[in-house]
């Protein structure tokens, strides 16, 4: 067969491209992985890419480590010194269903305020509910759970952030070992019932449900109801 440099150099551009995408890095926050992921799988130094689900990996602040597995020589990847230790008196906060079963609750941008995800046990903040607050400990300070406030009627679904100043609207308790968010001017089928919607860089934001839980659910939304946790450290 004839040499044809036109194809011969088609394919050679073709594969440089891809080599340059693959060794493209993936933003700070951004996704690094997943079953049909084709864009970079590197993160910035001082980042790793951790695993979310099988459709999902995110790069996050720490290193990862790896240690040998038993039998086969089988590893597995954990971030580096993992969750710190739960301190007594206060709980992590995490989802115990698909798709985001065990991530935990925490700042976008860790120990700030910033909107509340659901993210890596790695990073999972800790919590307590005290006087109708959610509270986030930082360090010694406090950050706190706020629900934006609701325009009008036809919103279904509410967005929990975290200030530095207490809720004004709204009571937080947990039933049994479930979170619940109520408001006396809101009328909701069920106080547990919570979102998690991917926003633009596909952090799982959280939002309080005001419609039926598991019944027209908002497109690319997950129904969750998110439980308090008070194992020594945030296990996957």
């Amino acid at each position: 067969m004839a040499f044809n440099k036109y194809s011969y150099l088609l394919t050679t551009v073709c594969l440089l491209a891809g080599g340059v995408a693959s060794q493209a890095t993936a933003p700070e926050w951004g996704q690094c992985g997943g079953i049909g992921w084709s864009g970079p799988t590197a993160c910035p130094s001082g980042w790793y890419c951790s695993v979310g689900n099988p459709y999902y990996s995110q790069c996050l602040q720490g290193t990862a480590t790896t240690t040998p597995g038993g039998g086969g020589g089988t590893t597995t990847t954990t971030a580096s010194g993992g969750s710190a230790t739960l301190v007594p008196g206060w709980s992590f906060i995490r989802a115990v269903a698909d798709p985001n079963f065990h991530k935990y609750l925490q700042s976008e941008v860790l120990s700030t305020a910033s909107d509340a995800v659901l993210g890596s046990p790695s990073t999972a903040a800790q919590f307590q509910v005290t006087g109708g607050q959610l509270v986030q400990s930082v360090g010694g300070n406090k950050l706190y759970g706020v629900v934006e406030s609701r325009a009008d009627s036809t919103i279904m679904k509410l967005k929990l952030s975290w200030s530095t100043s207490p809720a004004t609207s709204g009571t937080f308790n947990f039933s049994g070992d479930t979170l619940e968010w109520s408001n006396p001017a809101i009328t909701r089928p069920q106080n547990n019932a919570w979102l998690v919607c991917p926003d633009a860089q596909g952090h799982g934001d959280v939002y309080v449900n005001l419609g039926p839980y598991a019944y027209q659910t908002p497109a690319g939304c997950a129904d969750q109801t998110i439980h308090g946790y008070t194992g020594s450290t945030a296990t996957a």
